[in-house]
């Protein structure tokens, strides 16, 4: 149980559509239509209630990102570095005590996503906490202390990409949603979007 004088920390996020989708033909993932809206629609939609403010990494399109009316930021480091480039970019765009990751292609994110994130982190004193389906741990939803920016940072300029690595390296936990299966379902081909679709469909 929390303490009755533990505040609620300030939570922003960020939202990484910053891939190359190579495997959706090269489309930006976060601007595919899934049932008459950008798949990003739907993570957003999820998302806001839940956040101070809502951050979007993008390394293309910035423009169209741009009109759901959010701060968009492409890559410090340019040249498709993956999901750490982004949030070390977004890291460095916030002022909020911690950060909540995840990507845009997850259009069933939990209801409740950040505030069972934060309590996993309050009763352990995680540095960041990892979220999972109950099966396998889902390495770009997370929520971590913008403070461990530079070791990211010297991660990934030592040439490292694999997230899971990364965190391995520092207290983190796991928050399991194996009672909501499908919340991290997300889309890296044509067929999964057309599953997809029929799943928010029903």
């Amino acid at each position: 149980m929390s303490s009755p004088n533990e505040h609620s920390p300030t939570i922003e996020a960020v939202i990484l559509a910053g891939g190359m989708a190579r495997r959706m033909g090269g489309e930006d993932k976060g601007l595919v239509e899934l049932n008459n809206q950008p798949m990003i629609s739907h993570t957003i939609n999820r998302l806001a209630p839940q956040v101070q403010r809502i951050m979007i990494n993008a390394n293309r399109n910035q423009q169209r990102y741009s009109e759901f009316g959010y701060q968009v930021m492409s890559d410090i480091d340019s040249g498709y570095l993956g999901p750490l480039a982004g949030m070390i970019t977004a890291m460095g765009h916030t002022q909020a005590e911690l950060l909540l990751v995840v990507p845009c292609d997850c259009p069933l994110l939990p209801h409740d996503l950040a505030s069972r994130m934060l309590a996993t982190m309050q009763q352990t004193g995680a540095e960041l906490v990892v979220a999972s389906d109950g099966k396998r741990e889902q390495p770009v939803v997370l929520l971590l202390k913008p403070s461990l920016r530079d070791s990211m940072k010297a991660f990934l300029d030592a040439g490292e990409r694999k997230i899971d690595f990364w965190y391995a390296k520092h207290h983190y936990e796991v928050t399991s949603f194996a009672d909501q299966p499908n919340a991290f379902i997300n889309v890296n081909t044509p067929e999964q979007k057309q599953q997809l679709a029929d799943q928010i469909a029903q």
